[in-house]
Parts: structure tokens; sequence; C-alpha cells
């Protein structure tokens, strides 16, 4: 039983594509916790071990070698900063709308010294404070709707982004698109905050999260800048079909699980950092604020310039 159990969970993490995504988009909700086959692996390591089950021991070796493939780079400790790399330090925050300590919030974000730090669930009069907290280390900011970037660098132009799912209030304003001036070239940084899934007895509930996700990948799919980075609670993890027409294009964290929601019990990395034109060499959680979420900081690689100075195609 066990060693049939074994394949049955390598099956389910090699071959979660295959898996159908209706009725209840299954398929998304499987994909939004394929790291933890790895302690179901793990609970049957020792149930072998009670029964001295030598079949099951080696039928344990397959899902075993499925996780490693493709979760084990992420165990890997990240790489000190390169001499000379054009790394970007990047901070995520879903800080939430109820947060009773918007001040300790944003202090606590400027210990993690990152270049760019984007906010989301930002309300008045909670705006006002993160703006005053974060003025002296970050002198550039921008806020549309309730995201903001901050940023240590001039930002030369930005626009609110249009991902607001059909059905949607006029009022939902999630997105935003700003041209930073690094010390590496001009970065097209996005920020925004995809529509919430629900898990109920239909399944889970994220039509209008995929929609919003396949409206966001459209407007990076045309920009125009090459280096882009994407930074956002997007409500699911990037193993989730519903965030492909992302993921297909932009480059995920190759370090460090950074599960972050919910604070409480971290059982998913939801808030996101991905890039274009550069790698998300290593992410991590940052400590508790008052917020539902984690922050996670990322190193983002930029890749060199050519010798033009412009960004290669």
């Amino acid at each position: 039983m066990v060693a049939g159990v074994a394949l049955g969970v390598a099956g389910v993490m090699g071959l979660h594509r295959v898996i159908p995504n209706s009725p209840g988009r299954v398929g998304s909700l499987v994909e939004s916790f394929l790291p933890w086959g790895g302690g179901v692996v793990v609970l049957l390591f020792v149930v072998a071990l009670v029964r001295r089950s030598g079949v099951a021991l080696v039928a344990l070796l397959l899902p075993v070698g499925v996780w490693v493939q493709g979760f084990g780079g992420l165990l890997l400790p990240g790489a000190g900063a390169e001499s000379g790399a054009r790394e970007l330090v990047v901070v995520q925050h879903n800080v939430s709308d109820e947060n009773p300590d918007p001040a300790g919030t944003a202090r606590a974000l400027l210990v993690a010294g990152g270049d760019l730090v984007a906010l989301e669930e930002v309300v008045t009069p909670a705006l006002a404070v993160y703006e005053d907290v974060l003025r002296g280390d970050y002198p550039h900011h921008v806020v549309h709707g309730t995201v903001g970037l901050w940023s240590k660098y001039p930002i030369r132009e930005d626009q609110l982004v249009d991902i607001r799912p059909q059905g949607f209030e006029a009022g939902w304003s999630r997105g935003l698109r700003a041209v930073v001036a690094t010390p590496y070239g001009d970065v097209a940084a996005y920020v925004a905050h995809l529509p919430s899934v629900r898990v109920g007895a239909r399944g889970l509930a994220s039509s209008s999260r995929d929609e919003s996700a396949r409206m966001l990948g459209d407007l990076i799919r045309r920009e125009e800048e090459q280096a882009v980075i994407l930074m956002g609670d997007l409500n699911s993890t990037v193993d989730d079909r519903g965030l492909e027409p992302l993921t297909s294009q932009l480059n995920v964290a190759e370090r460090g699980f950074a599960f972050s929601y919910p604070a409480a019990l971290p059982v998913a990395r939801i808030d996101q950092v991905l890039a274009r034109s550069g790698r998300v060499s290593h992410m991590r959680t940052l400590p508790a604020t008052d917020s539902d979420h984690l922050p996670v900081a990322a190193r983002v690689t930029l890749d060199p310039l050519p010798p033009s100075g412009r960004p290669a195609p």
C-alpha cells in the first residue's frame, strides 16, 4: 500500500499539468501546494521504516527524485552578490488594509535595505504614514489605487495599469507601471495585486484572478523596456497554471521557498517577485509585521548590457 501511495504522489508532483482544471479548478488547487508533496513523502518514509518494507523504501525513491528535481534547488543557500553584478534588492509586502501599525510596518521594511519597495492594500490614512516613514530612504514613489512603489532611484514615468476583471466595480484599482532609472539602466517595474481566491465546496474559485493574470501578462508582453520586474501579491504560487501568462515569460525565484501566507502559519508563497532580462537569484521572508502576509525580499540580478549600452533583444 505504501509503495502504491508513493507512486501516486510521484505522479501528482511530476504530472500535475495533466490534472484537469474542471470542475472546481482542481489542477490549480493541487499546484498551489505542490512543495508539500515532500511532507507526504517524509510521512511515507516513516511508515515504510516502521513496517520494514523494502519494497516501499525502493518505491519512495521515485517521489523523492521528482521532488528534488522540482524543488530541491530552492533549498540551496543563496550565493552572495558577485563582483560587478547588476543587482537590485526588491522588497514586496501586502501591508493589509486593516494594519493597526503602518508606521511600525514601514520601519520594519526599511531594515531590509531594498532598492525598490512594492506595497499592496495601501489605503488612507495609512498612505500618509508610509510616505512619511519611507521618505528619507526612498525619495521617489508613486501610488495608483491601492498599490505603490517606493524607489531609491528616480522614477521617469508612471501610470495606472488596468487589470480589472469583468464585472468588478470601476473603483477597483490594483496595478501600476513605473520606469525606474536604476544605475544599470531603465527598468519597467510593475506592482500588482491580483484578485483573491477562495477554497470552498466547489473547489478553487480563481476565475477572476486568472483573468487578471492574463490581462497583466498581455501588458508585460507588449512592454517596450527589456528589463522588467514584477512585484506583487499574485494570490497564487508560481506552480499554479493560473499564473502561466506571467511565469511563461518571466523568471521565478531560483533559491528560497519564502512562504509568505498566512503570516501566522505560512504554507505558500503568494507574494512574488518575477523578472525579465534578469534572474531572481534568491528570495527570503522578512520578520512579521501587523499584516496577514509576511514581507519578502528578493535579489534580482539584471542581465549585462551589450557594448551598445542597450539591453540585448
